[in-house]
């Protein structure tokens, strides 16, 4: 194996190790997002666990955050409004990456 090679596999690790990471970091963001909005529609036990992983699964319809956001935005819609939801978000998405890489 020459130098270029390690590196070139280093390389391909780093960026599937970061895809991995970006993937479980959106998911925790979405399902903590949707523990949030549940509390905000006063939802408790498995009426706010099955709330959560309906933003979960909700990101899947399109690339992005904002099948998220309009999910969310739509379910709040007069309790909050979307820069506070966008806020959210932001601080979420910290949490969750703190979280999985804390658990790495």
């Amino acid at each position: 194996m020459s130098t270029f090679d390690d590196r070139e596999r280093a390389y391909e690790a780093k960026f599937a190790y970061d895809a991995d990471l970006r993937f479980k970091a959106e998911a925790r963001r979405n399902r903590l997002l949707g523990e949030w909005a549940a509390q905000m529609l006063g939802k408790d036990g498995d009426d706010a666990r099955a709330y959560a992983m309906s933003v979960v699964t909700s990101d899947f319809e399109e690339p992005g955050d904002e099948d998220v956001f309009r999910k969310v935005q739509a379910d709040l819609q007069g309790k909050v409004d979307g820069a506070t939801i966008r806020a959210k978000m932001a601080e979420l998405t910290d949490v969750a990456r703190r979280q999985i890489v804390d658990e790495n």
